[in-house]
Order: structure tokens, then C-alpha cells, then sequence
């Protein structure tokens, strides 16, 4: 009887210990295997379905992008040779342009490759520093929208100040402060996004690595990082749009009181190339960013994306050209000077 008894405990032990064996063991496989799914590349594959579209999208993006290079650079040089345009307004406006250069330059020969070959495959330290540039550049775009608003406010709220308010050595320190604010948002927004942790799928049906692709290939607890990225959000896209929408209003308020429709129109008018442009670039990082990201990347974000990051920087030179009379001006008094040589 205790031969049986003692044959049973042992048979019972040993049923145990290979239970905790498997268990061990099962738990190793599955850390080793999350370890070995950990993503250190990522892979882009926007439009990848069409393979069709590959080239001629290549081509388009290609014109957009030289036609991008070539207008803001213009729009900078023609704001550097002409002295009426040595004006607040410009300045900021060369800035601008130079901004959307930059901003450009960063994501349109990514898409291109993309297209090309159907397909990029972008190392991890390669999408951090795509997304820190696209966040740099993007911030101080808001910023510049922003201090082109508060101009437009002091120039028709404000006319007999407009000189003693809008001064060299402030414009400078506007302009120091909105470098400033865009370097110190993108560094936390890129801290906070790749301290997360990103396993298994590393696809990226994106045109570049932004952040809401990004928070879908995420794994683990990531509330911290997700919650710091939008109170810091809080501080460039919001806050921008405040200080522009205060601005027109009170800009609303001093054209309305202005008598004659002739004085209203041609007040407007000064503001309406800024306008244009705001609503454009705002509209689109509204949809992008402000709003449910949750469940897989639609045909309608890329567009989208390739509207805000593609289509916007090509615009804006002439959105300031041909709604402008003074750059209108420049360049034909450019033009007459390149056909005289």
C-alpha cells in the first residue's frame, strides 16, 4: 500500500514539474519570440496596391516637387531683390517659403522612391530623424501662420503703431521663438513616439513615418507617451489657431466698420492670400491629427497626407502671387529687367 502511495507521489510530481517545465518554456518561446518580432526597420508601401500607378504618380510627384523648389525659391529671391517688398509681412513670408522647402524635401523623395520601387524599406534611426525633421519644420510652419496673423491684425487694427510694434529687432525675436518652440515640440514629440514600443507588423501603408501610422504598429502600455505627444500637440496646433482666429476676428470687426465697400474690399485684400493659406494647411492637419486614428490607414488619410505635405507647399507661392499685388508687381518688374539682358 505505501509502494502504491508512494509511486502515485511520485508520478504526481513528476506530472508538476513537467507542467512548470512547459510553462517555462512556453514563456521563453513567447518572450523570444516577441523579441525577435521587435520592428528595427520599417516598411512604407503606400499606393503599393497599384502598382500601375507607380510610374506616372513618380512623374507627378517629381514635377510637383521641382515646381515646389522653384516657386519658393523664387518667391524668396523676389522678396530679397525688391525693396518695396522689405516689409514684416514679407519677411515672415520668406520664412515661409523657406519652411516649405525644407518641409518638402523632407517626405516628396521618400514618396518617390516609394513609388518607384514600389515599396522603401526605412531603418529605424532613418524614420526617427524623418519624423523629428517633418515635426520641425511643420511646427515652425503653424508658428509662421500664426505671427502672419498677429502682423495682419497690427496692420489693419493697429495702422498707426504698425511700425513701432513690427520692428526689425522684434521680427527677429519672432521669428528666433518660433525655430525655438518647433525644435523643442519636435524633440519631445520624437522622445515621447519612439520610446514606445513597436513589434510584430512593420508596415507602414503611410507615405512617410508620421505619427498616426506609427501609434498602430505600437505594443505594450504607451498611455504616458500617447498622452505627453497630445498635451504637447495642445501647444502648436490649437494654440496657432487661436491666436489666427482672435486675430480675424478683430480684424472682421475693424473692416466692418469701415464706410465705404471700396476701403472694406481693399483691406480684405490684404489679408486674404494669408487667409487662403490657412485654411488650406489647417484644414488638412485638423482631419490628420485631430480626430479618431484608431483601426487601419484609409485611401482617404494618404491623400490626404499628400495634399497637406505635397500639394500646400507647391501652392502657397502662387496662393501670395496671384492674390497679391505687390508680388505681382516685383515679378513683372523682374521679367522686364531678364528680357532687356
Amino acid at each position: 500500500m505505501f509502494k502504491h502511495i508512494n509511486r502515485s507521489c511520485r508520478g504526481i510530481l513528476y506530472s508538476a514539474s513537467c507542467l512548470v517545465s512547459s510553462a517555462l518554456l512556453s514563456t521563453t518561446g513567447f518572450m523570444a519570440k516577441v523579441n525577435l518580432t521587435l520592428v528595427t526597420e520599417f516598411l512604407l508601401i503606400a499606393f503599393t496596391e497599384h502598382p500601375e500607378w507607380g510610374l506616372p504618380l513618380f512623374h507627378l510627384f517629381l514635377f510637383i516637387y521641382l515646381f515646389t523648389l522653384l516657386g519658393n525659391s523664387g518667391m524668396i529671391a523676389l522678396i530679397r531683390m525688391d525693396r518695396r517688398l522689405h516689409s514684416p509681412m514679407y519677411f515672415l513670408l520668406s520664412h515661409l517659403s523657406f519652411m516649405d522647402i525644407c518641409y518638402s524635401s523632407v517626405t516628396v523623395p521618400q514618396t518617390m522612391a516609394v513609388l518607384l520601387e514600389h515599396g522603401a524599406t526605412l531603418s529605424y534611426a532613418r524614420c526617427v530623424a524623418q519624423f523629428f525633421l517633418f515635426t520641425f519644420f511643420g511646427s515652425i510652419d503653424c508658428y509662421l501662420l500664426a505671427l502672419m496673423a498677429y502682423d495682419r491684425y497690427v496692420a489693419v487694427c493697429q495702422p498707426l503703431l504698425y511700425v513701432t510694434i513690427m520692428t526689425q529687432k522684434a521680427l527677429l525675436s519672432f521669428v528666433a521663438g518660433a525655430y525655438i518652440a518647433g525644435l523643442l515640440s519636435a524633440l519631445v514629440r520624437t522622445i515621447s513616439a519612439f520610446t514606445l514600443s513597436f513589434c510584430g507588423n512593420n508596415e507602414i501603408d503611410f507615405i512617410f513615418c508620421d505619427l498616426p501610422p506609427l501609434l498602430k504598429l505600437t505594443c505594450g502600455e504607451s498611455y504616458i507617451q500617447e498622452l505627453v505627444i497630445i498635451v504637447f500637440a495642445i501647444f502648436v496646433l490649437p494654440a496657432c489657431m487661436v491666436v489666427i482666429v482672435v486675430s480675424y476676428l478683430f480684424i472682421l470687426v475693424a473692416i466692418l466698420r469701415i464706410p465705404s465697400a471700396g476701403g472694406r474690399a481693399k483691406t480684405f485684400s490684404t489679408c486674404a492670400s494669408h487667409l487662403t493659406a490657412v485654411s488650406l494647411f489647417f484644414g488638412t492637419l485638423i482631419f490628420m491629427y485631430l480626430r479618431d486614428n484608431s483601426g487601419q490607414a484609409s485611401e482617404k488619410d494618404r491623400v490626404v497626407s499628400v495634399f497637406y505635405t505635397t500639394v500646400i507647399p507647391m501652392l502657397n507661392p502662387l496662393i501670395y502671387s496671384l492674390r497679391n499685388k505687390e508680388v505681382k508687381e516685383a515679378l513683372r518688374k523682374f521679367l522686364n529687367k531678364v528680357k532687356t539682358f
